[in-house]
């Protein structure tokens, strides 16, 4: 939903200034780069444009679940700069040497107690890669912090996690920018794509490292194309690229590049619903 004069007060809903056209939002997954889907909807909140449909893999989803709970945009960053999210590298058994994401989970418990989508202020839809049926699966009720939890769950660097006797991982994987769940609920679609096409330097394929993320990345790609297509705006902050999807640290660049991208699209995003 939209109001087509710019504000700039703290982020509320107003459900009286909105117009009748709804507006989704697709977050794409991303690992750090995810925090510039913050200040993608702080660029909106600004122009009084706030989103009553949200979908999201990985981060996105994190993000997404943050927002359809009521938070503002600038008390996500909080989160993100209060919090120690290197403590996602909470190591498990030796044995197997994965991760667990045990933190996201109680920080998403201690905002957001009812842990329940239907509980949730927007409707929000997360896509999570069920291992065992090899598909993807876009959920939009159950337990909240479980979902999340196991959209976020990197191959290979966290644990997959067990939904009634399923075994689940990021979502990104098979659906990075989960778009077709909110057709049925939007006007105009909006996607927000953190791994943006962009040519790599030579430097950052030499390593096992940098053949593995980058490996990743191309997989991601392949599987966006089709949720680009379907969007009547598509925000791409090429800049993320230079950050890779462990880089917390670099929160308010991050969210910078997320912010700036968003106001260069704002002509094209309030020509369409004004």
């Amino acid at each position: 939903m939209v109001n087509c004069e710019p504000i700039k007060e703290q982020f509320t809903v107003h459900s009286s200034q909105f117009t009748m056209k709804r507006i989704g939002i697709a977050l794409s997954g991303g690992g750090a780069r995810g925090i510039a889907h913050i200040g993608v909807l702080q660029a909106l909140a600004e122009n009084g444009i706030y989103p009553e449909s949200i979908s999201g893999a990985s981060a996105g989803a994190l993000v997404g679940a943050l927002y359809a709970a009521g938070q503002s945009p600038q008390e996500m960053l909080k989160f993100v700069k209060d919090s120690s999210l290197l403590k996602l590298f909470k190591i498990g058994l030796p044995l197997n040497g994965l991760a667990k994401l045990t933190y996201v989970r109680d920080q998403l418990k201690a905002i957001i107690p009812h842990d329940d989508f239907g509980q949730l202020q927007r409707r929000l839809f997360v896509a999570i890669a069920n291992l065992n049926s090899g598909e993807c699966e876009m959920r939009g009720e159950g337990i909240l912090s479980e979902v999340v939890m196991a959209s976020c769950s990197i191959p290979l660097v966290f644990k997959p996690v067990e939904i009634n006797g399923n075994w689940y991982v990021d979502g990104g994987l098979l659906n990075n920018m989960p778009v077709a769940p909110l057709l049925p609920h939007s006007d105009i679609l909006i996607g927000v794509n953190v791994i943006p096409h962009v040519k790599t330097a030579s430097k950052n394929v030499q390593n096992i490292i940098g053949i593995a993320t980058r490996c990743f990345e191309l997989s991601i790609l392949s599987n966006t194309n089709a949720s680009i297509q379907m969007c009547q705006v598509v925000i791409e902050p090429k800049r993320v690229q230079a950050f890779n999807i462990f880089q917390f640290n670099q929160y308010e660049k991050l969210f910078d590049i997320g912010y700036q991208a968003a106001m260069e699209k704002m002509p094209e995003i309030k020509k369409l619903i004004c």
